[in-house]
């Protein structure tokens, strides 16, 4: 296995290890064993203004921001190489600090920043820079120039899935980043920043610190940012947008789900839950794209129930560590309890847990676990079934007719994500042009490196992802009389 670090004593500023200002830690606790594994240094709002500054004299006063877009895509590859030379360690550090799976970290948390970094290596290198004017705008040349200094704050669930996205096309676009990572996952945050560290970008281009809501909100607030991208919950986001907007900084905010499933009357039931196994309990259920309302019609609705519940009867609990685990711990206890109370209050509701439930399940070892919960009975009105869990718990709801059903998927205050499962794709794509959602999965669902990663509504303002996500980094200016 591969040797992790858990032990920090300073944190990253613009390319140099430096100690924090102030002597707060943030002990790593492992969401198996309950037990202290490392700790790190805590951000101080003096943190903050360091690598703020260290950020903006980058931009303002080095060459970064004026590099060829080849000379920076030059840095960013070098980036790439000394990433893929440690997504083994970067696995390791995620299982570690926040009990993902082993089967889904080898897949989506080691590697995963490295292919986002390649993603947007080939986004930048198919984009125009520069476009000269034609026709009514004959003489006119229109630039695109980064936004600036940008400040990230990340959470913990897929933790380089989101600084990625933000870090990559930040610096392709030739700005200057603060990471502001989550406390429950500094271990992944750090080891990206020694791998910064050996790909020598310049100084001052990306700081990584670690810290709570303290450090965050004076990112937000800080004069010196010009673009906040946040990815988190839609309370902390509404927060956000307020303080952004109050100063006319620009923001991207990437929020929650309540992703609805749709499940037709001509859809392979077998197949339809093998499917839900990965959309829906993916990562132990913390995901905000994962699949949480089985949306499925009355005449099948028992089949539907049944069928679901046997796969999700074949769930294996445990260690993250280990291969044969499905689903592992919650990130903290906080969360375990907050699910386990969603689960209670559903149960009150007049919901029927048909697998699972709010007991803590047996032979585990001491950490936050919940069992893997298929919930039926659920009417679409109840607060287990409008409010994110970010936990394995899954609601069945049924419909009377594919219009009710479309219906029910877009009453709710989210539009993250969604999907259809359909033995006919053509008529799927058709239910899929009628939900407000900014991503719909045909018989399964996993977002695409290329193509827009966002929402409707309170599911956040914004896209990530491919050239959509690369120009989130820019502002256009036109000169004219230049062509």
């Amino acid at each position: 296995m591969t040797s992790l670090r858990t032990e920090y004593d300073s944190l990253f500023f613009g390319g140099r290890w430096e100690p924090s200002s102030g002597p707060d830690r943030i002990d790593v606790i492992s969401p198996h064993s309950a037990e202290r594994i490392g700790s790190v240094p805590s951000a101080t709002p003096a943190d903050v203004d360091h690598a703020v500054a260290l950020a903006r004299h980058a931009f303002d006063a080095s060459p970064w921001p004026q590099l060829a877009p080849s000379e920076r895509a030059a840095h960013v590859q070098r980036l790439l190489t000394a990433y893929l030379q440690r997504t083994d360690e970067m696995t390791e550090a995620v299982i570690a600090e926040m009990g993902s799976p082993r089967w889904f970290a080898a897949l989506a948390q080691g590697p995963g920043g490295a292919a986002m970094l390649s993603a947007f290596l080939d986004a930048a290198d198919s984009l125009e820079w520069e476009v000269k004017g034609s026709g009514h705008n004959a003489g006119a040349v229109v630039r695109r120039e980064p936004v600036g200094v940008v400040g990230a704050i990340t959470p913990w669930n897929v933790p380089q899935l989101v600084i990625m996205p933000k870090l990559a096309p930040a610096l392709l676009a030739g700005c200057t980043v603060v990471v502001k990572a989550a406390p429950e996952s500094p271990l992944d945050a750090l080891l990206l920043a020694e791998i910064i560290e050996s790909a020598e970008l310049p100084p001052g281009v990306v700081s990584i610190l670690v810290g709570g809501r303290e450090a965050g909100e004076h990112l937000v607030c800080h004069p010196g940012v010009d673009k906040i991208a946040f990815t988190g919950s839609s309370a902390v986001g509404r927060r956000i947008a307020g303080i952004c907007g109050e100063r006319l900084a620009r923001c991207s905010l990437e929020l929650g789900g309540k992703s609805a499933a749709i499940v037709l009357d001509d859809a392979d039931l077998t197949r339809t839950a093998a499917g839900l196994k990965f959309a829906s309990y993916l990562n132990n259920g913390q995901a905000c794209v994962a699949q949480t309302r089985v949306l499925t019609s009355r005449s099948r609705y028992q089949e539907t129930v049944d069928a679901l519940a046997a796969m999700v009867e074949t769930i294996v609990v445990g260690d993250p560590s280990d291969l044969e685990t499905y689903v592992g711990p919650l990130v903290a206890q906080r969360q375990q309890e907050r699910v386990r109370e969603f689960i209670s209050t559903a149960v009150d509701d007049g919901a029927r847990a048909v697998v699972g439930g709010a007991s803590v399940p047996e032979g585990v070892g001491p950490g936050w676990y919940v069992s893997p919960t298929l919930l039926a009975d659920v009417d679409n009105t109840m607060r287990v079934a409008r409010e994110e869990i970010f936990g394995p718990v899954v609601c069945v709801i049924p419909y009377d007719n594919e219009d009710d059903a479309v219906r029910i998927a877009n009453d709710s205050p989210f539009g993250l994500a969604g999907s259809v499962w359909t033995k006919d794709r053509t008529h799927g794509r058709e239910l899929a042009n009628r939900l407000r959602t900014g991503m719909v999965g045909i018989n399964g669902f996993a977002p695409d490196l290329w193509s827009p990663f966002g929402g409707y509504k309170e599911s956040g303002i914004g896209r990530e992802y491919g050239p959509v996500g690369l120009d989130g980094y820019l502002e256009y200016k036109s000169i004219y009389g230049a062509g």
